[in-house]
């Protein structure tokens, strides 16, 4: 009967432990371009992104300007997307070593809450040449622990990978509004690379044979 009550106990803090941390919207402080003190964009990314592949060259978009960028967009096509007790803020896009965080930052009945959304891509050398692969996660919760991949965060939570079906649908709407911009920067980019800051984006197919390297450049 002790085992049974202490059992239950330790499950019912751990319950309202996750509840506490699920409705505690997480800090953006550390993300490029938030604040009122930001600076204004400066360049058009869909003009960037074609430029890049007209032109050949690699492009380095900062997670500063990125999120300037989106702010500006999203506020001009945001009309209809979610309804009147459910606002979308802002979206922000945080860029770590090798994966992204996307994150919706909403109100709910006037409340602030945020979810995210890790992404990491991968790129495989194929016959017909390289192939992308968008993975929703942010890799292993410990290095020694395949599974459960990290999903992305309920409000400050990290969550397992299994969970973002919670929330996949709320991202889908957003796709098309910004249909043109993820055809240019992903799927017509032959190379990938997600760094801490920064994306950077290069059209040019890798030179030489990749067999015999790691199958994620």
């Amino acid at each position: 009967m002790r085992l049974a009550l202490l059992i239950l106990l330790v499950a019912g803090l751990a319950l309202g432990s996750a509840v506490f941390f699920i409705l505690k919207p997480q800090d953006l402080s550390d993300v490029g371009g938030y604040g009122p003190a930001a600076p204004a964009p400066a360049r058009d990314l869909k003009v960037v992104l074609k430029n890049s592949l007209d032109r050949g060259y690699a492009v380095t978009l900062t997670e500063t300007e990125i999120n300037q960028w989106l702010g500006r967009t999203l506020v001009a096509k945001q009309g209809g997307v979610l309804g009147s007790q459910v606002s979308l803020e802002r979206l922000w896009v945080r860029l770590l070593d090798g994966h992204a965080e996307l994150i919706m930052e909403r109100r709910i009945a006037g409340r602030p809450f945020t979810v995210s959304m890790f992404i990491t891509i991968e790129q495989i050398q194929g016959a017909k040449g390289v192939i992308t692969n968008v993975h929703v996660h942010g890799g292993q919760y410990h290095k020694d622990l395949q599974r459960p991949l990290r999903g992305g965060r309920f409000g400050s939570l990290v969550v397992p990978q299994g969970y973002m079906i919670l929330i996949r649908h709320a991202y889908e709407k957003l796709i098309p509004l910004f249909a043109e911009e993820i055809r240019l920067g992903f799927e017509e980019m032959a190379r990938i690379r997600i760094e801490k800051n920064r994306l950077v984006l290069n059209p040019r197919e890798p030179e030489g044979d990749l067999l015999g390297l790691p199958s994620t450049f």
